[in-house]
């Protein structure tokens, strides 16, 4: 009998300590970056970083917001000081790479990613 309850609460407590999977918590911190650009808001995509501790240098490869790098995503969405931050923090082989997609959504921004890569 005591073993019986002894293995029930134990099944209980392992049930109810399940951990949240990585995978959610990281589409849900990319869809916060991504909304945080598109509403060009530089002051919460950079405190939202810093909190989840994240360099928009380590994340910049692999994420993508509507199929789109951070940079050319700010750029379609007009939002020029998300885009000069980023622009800020890539390394100067990526601005460059980008500079050509660039010039095709924001003027603004291309003339930044041409001065960074100076």
């Amino acid at each position: 009998m005591n073993k019986t309850i002894l293995a029930l609460s134990l099944l209980a407590v392992t049930a109810s300590i399940t951990p949240t999977s990585k995978a959610f918590a990281n589409e849900n911190m990319a869809q916060r970056i991504c909304e945080y650009v598109a509403a060009n808001d530089k002051n919460r995509l950079r405190t939202y970083m810093r909190a989840q501790k994240i360099k928009v240098r380590s994340i910049f490869d692999n994420m993508k917001c509507n199929g789109d790098n951070l940079l050319i995503f700010a750029a379609k969405n007009n939002a020029l000081a998300a885009g000069e931050f980023i622009i800020g923090k890539i390394p100067a082989k990526k601005v460059s790479a980008n500079i050509d997609a660039l010039s095709a959504h924001s003027a603004h921004l291309t003339a930044e990613a041409k001065e960074r890569v100076k």
